[in-house]
Order: structure tokens, then C-alpha cells, then sequence
């Protein structure tokens, strides 16, 4: 098993090397289509391999996105496998972090919420992988509130770190009644960026397809960078009209970090992306949206 594990993540780490390699590659291909399709001179850093590129634009076919990276690879299974979500908690949590992390499980689909207990988290990580664990989300909390989510694809990575702010849990809200686990639908709104595509693709994939019957909808509105969660079920009222009724909770969410692999490699592994509140255009820029 160990050395099974080992040789996936030693072809997974060479897979990312080659990215570089393929994408500098790629980029002399456009620019040499380009210049011939203008009918201007051929860039002066292409000419060398001018042939050989142009040989190999002849078997490039519409349609495609280019290079494949580590990301396609990282999702490759996304829509085709119900992802399967452990959620658990932060050492010696309260009972309204129990709470929070009850609601959690009930939000996801297929998930299931284990007590944190003494477990470190390699130990989590290793059991999480052993039973074909897609994703772990461990949820944070300051004086009994909770302030913080992670959310770690296995077996490789990323890691996305959030604030939460806002929240209102379920329990905080009398004669609510029980929750729909039918899978949702989603709604994603202002992820525009690249960036943003990236957390959208992090979100999206711990959610199972919904059936188009499906009365349940999970929205995720991105509005200066927070990430509003909220949690829907419908009813149509007549032909044209239809009913929302909230069934909670509620949160904001806000992305500070994304690192390249799992939570046992956290002080080793590469970070993608990190928010640097103390820059000074911090305030004035949009990091998930183009907006």
C-alpha cells in the first residue's frame, strides 16, 4: 500500500514537471500560427523549431484546450464517481462546533462526520486515502464560533483554506424542521477569473450530480471576494410561479490560501495561491472575478 502510494505520488509530482515543458511548447505553437495566419514575420525565438512546430500544428485539432495540466488530473474522476466526504473538527471542539459540523454532513451528499478525538492528521489523511476518501473538510472554531474551513482533496491535492464569517446554523433557528438530502443543484455566481474557476472546481466537486427532479439548490454568490453560502429547497406554487423556502445554514467564506498538496505535506507543499491583505492595492482588488 505504502509503496503503491509512493509511486503515484512520484508519477503525479513528474506529470506537474512536465507542465512547464508542455506549455512553453504550446505557446511557440500559437505564436507560430498566428504569425501565418497574419502573414508577418515568424517571432525570432521560434524560428529554429519553426518546422517542426508547424509540422506539429497539422495534427492539432479544433476544439481542444491545450496542455492538460495537474489540475485536469487532480478531477479526473469528477462526474463520473460520487465523491465521498469525511468531515470533522479541530481538537477539544465545543457543542456548537458539533453542531456546525453535524449541519455540514447533512449539506454534502455521501458524507460522513467523524469525531476528531486524539487522531493527528497524518494519521486522518492515511485512513481517509486507505478507504477512498475523495475529500476532507475540517472545521475550525474561535470561542465557540465557527471561523474557519478546510477543504483537502485526497489523494493528492489542493488544500483550500477559508475564513467563515456570518454563520447561522440551523440550530440557532426554532421549528426549522429536517433537511432535503436529495443531491442539489448548484449555482455559482462571479467566479470569473481564473482564480476563481479554480475554487468554483473546488466547490463544485464534493457535490454528486443531482437528477433534474431534484428540489434542492445550494447557491455560492461570490460579492467582493466573500463567498456566500446559501441553501434552498423549492416548491412550485403553479405553473408559473415557484416557492423558496430557506433551510440553512448560512455563511460567508472567504479564500486566503490554496496549496498544492494534502494536509500531512502542509509545511512542504507548494502554494498555489496566498491573499496578501497587507499589499497596498489589497483593498481595491478582485481576486475571484474579472469584475
Amino acid at each position: 500500500m505504502l509503496r503503491r502510494e509512493a509511486r503515484l505520488r512520484r508519477e503525479y509530482l513528474y506529470r506537474k514537471a512536465q507542465e512547464a515543458k508542455q506549455h512553453s511548447i504550446e505557446d511557440k505553437k500559437q505564436r507560430l500560427k498566428r504569425a501565418l495566419e497574419e502573414n508577418r514575420l515568424i517571432p525570432t525565438e521560434v524560428r529554429r523549431d519553426a518546422l517542426a512546430l508547424q509540422k506539429q500544428l497539422e495534427y492539432d485539432d479544433e476544439g481542444g484546450e491545450g496542455v492538460s495540466s495537474h489540475m485536469d488530473d487532480e478531477y479526473k474522476w469528477a462526474g463520473v464517481e460520487d465523491p465521498k466526504v469525511m468531515i470533522t473538527t479541530s481538537r477539544d471542539p465545543s457543542s456548537r462546533l458539533k453542531m456546525f459540523a453535524k449541519e455540514m454532513k447533512l449539506v454534502f451528499p455521501n458524507a460522513q462526520r467523524m469525531n476528531r478525538g486524539k487522531h493527528e492528521i497524518g494519521a486522518l489523511v492515511q485512513a481517509c486515502k486507505a478507504n477512498d476518501v475523495t475529500d476532507l473538510v475540517i472545521v475550525h472554531e474561535h470561542r465557540g464560533m465557527p471561523d474557519g474551513l478546510i477543504i483537502s482533496h485526497l489523494p493528492f491535492g489542493p488544500t483550500a483554506y477559508f475564513t467563515l464569517c456570518n454563520v447561522v446554523m440551523r440550530h440557532d433557528i426554532p421549528d426549522l424542521g429536517t433537511m432535503s438530502e436529495a443531491y442539489p443543484h448548484l449555482i455559482f455566481h462571479n467566479f470569473t477569473s481564473r482564480l476563481g474557476q479554480r475554487v468554483s472546481n473546488i466547490l463544485k466537486y464534493l457535490f454528486p450530480v443531482p437528477k433534474d427532479e431534484s428540489k434542492r439548490v445550494i447557491t455560492l454568490a461570490n460579492q467582493d471576494d466573500y463567498i456566500s453560502f446559501r441553501h434552498h429547497v423549492y416548491k412550485k406554487t403553479d405553473h408559473r410561479n415557484i416557492e423558496l423556502s430557506e433551510v440553512g445554514p448560512r455563511f460567508e467564506m472567504k479564500l486566503y490560501m490554496i496549496k498544492l498538496g494534502t494536509l500531512e505535506n502542509e509545511n512542504t507543499a507548494e502554494v498555489e495561491w496566498r491573499w496578501h491583505p497587507y499589499t497596498n492595492t489589497a483593498k481595491k482588488r478582485k481576486y475571484l472575478s474579472t469584475e
